[in-house]
Parts: C-alpha cells; sequence; structure tokens
C-alpha cells in the first residue's frame, strides 16, 4: 500500500469520524429533548461532541502533515 492509498483511507476514516460524531451529537440533543434530560446532561453530550470535533481536527492535522513531509520527500 503506497502513501497515496494509506491518506485517502486516514481521509475516508476522519470523515467517518465528523460524521459520526454529528450524527450522534443530534441524536443526544433530540433524546435530551424527548427526555427532558436536564441542563447538566446535555451539556455532557455537547462536551463529548466536542471532544469529537477536535479529535477530528487534530487527525487533519497529522494528515496535513504526512502529506507535507511525503512531498517534501518526493522532491
Amino acid at each position: 500500500m503506497n502513501d497515496r492509498d494509506s491518506h485517502s483511507r486516514q481521509g475516508r476514516i476522519i470523515a467517518l469520524v465528523i460524521a459520526g460524531t454529528g450524527l450522534a451529537w443530534m441524536a443526544a440533543t433530540a433524546a435530551g429533548v424527548a427526555l427532558d434530560w436536564s441542563q447538566r446532561t446535555r451539556a455532557f453530550f455537547d462536551l463529548a461532541a466536542i471532544a469529537g470535533f477536535g479529535t477530528a481536527i487534530w487527525m487533519i492535522y497529522g494528515l496535513w502533515r504526512a502529506r507535507r513531509k511525503n512531498r517534501s520527500n518526493e522532491e
């Protein structure tokens, strides 16, 4: 497996992390409204979503660095 395939695969994984975090956040928000959860419980799920999106940003940064490193090695 070459670097390009590896980077493409990692990009798809990042997309799944972002989509999964967004869907889980929407589901938790809807469940919180429907089940009348406390604001503290809803805030917990908001913080979990922030952590998921932050993880995705960190993964994007790592992918960007790997692609830059790969590009500089090719020259």
